[in-house]
């Protein structure tokens, strides 16, 4: 099976789950997106990672694991986001040793926070992409605007915040009694509004029906 190469192209705050976020994977060469749902936490570890300038004054779970793995020479080379059951990605950590190369099994949100503190690249395998990738379509009458980076960029801000203010917590959605011809259509309206975390929760239902 072919890997796909991933970039990560932002985190939105959960709109219905409290406490939730969206991790926004990109396909390198194409343009299918890859919501994953990850928890307060990972979501803070990953956009410390992704804004340098910003150190915490004690390191985190996943800069020690970082500092540890320093002091005993051991690499992660790459993380792969190889399985994908019932709407959860699983991931493993392709790490090396004394040139002895050992496959760890992770979290996804957990790989990929440490896949940034080891500059290392992410890979998820092409019928998994297939199979949970988003199109987002293009609109041609934005290309001669600037680059608005809001929407899709990490609120860092918000992420580092002592407490996450929310006005309500609504229950995730039921899609059961929704035909696979409706879910697509809920699914296309998801991508449009650019509301990811439902988009991935729709995704996940229809994945548990093909």
């Amino acid at each position: 099976m072919s890997l796909v190469r991933l970039n990560i192209k932002g985190i939105s705050y959960s709109q219905t789950q409290n406490g939730a976020y969206a991790l926004i994977l990109n396909e390198v060469d194409g343009d299918r997106k890859l919501p994953i749902v990850i928890g307060a936490f990972e979501a803070q570890s990953i956009a410390i990672a992704l804004e340098k300038e910003i150190r915490p004054p004690r390191p985190l779970t996943h800069d020690l694991f970082k500092n540890f793995a320093d002091r005993f020479d051991i690499v992660v080379k790459q993380v792969i986001i190889h399985k994908l059951v019932d709407g959860v990605f699983y991931s493993s950590l392709i790490s090396e040793r004394d040139n002895i190369e050992e496959i760890i099994d992770a979290r996804t949100s957990d790989a990929i926070a440490l896949a940034l503190r080891f500059d290392a690249p992410i890979f998820t395998y092409k019928n998994i992409l297939d199979k949970a990738g988003i199109y987002l379509k293009v609109n041609p009458k934005k290309e001669d605007e600037e680059n608005d980076e809001t929407q899709d960029s990490i609120l860092v801000d918000d992420l580092l915040a002592d407490e996450v203010e929310s006005s309500s917590s609504a229950p995730r959605e039921n899609f059961s009694g929704k035909s696979l011809k409706e879910l697509q259509t809920l699914l296309d309206e998801a991508v449009a509004n650019e509301d990811y975390e439902r988009a991935a929760h729709i995704r996940d239902e229809i994945s548990k029906r093909e």
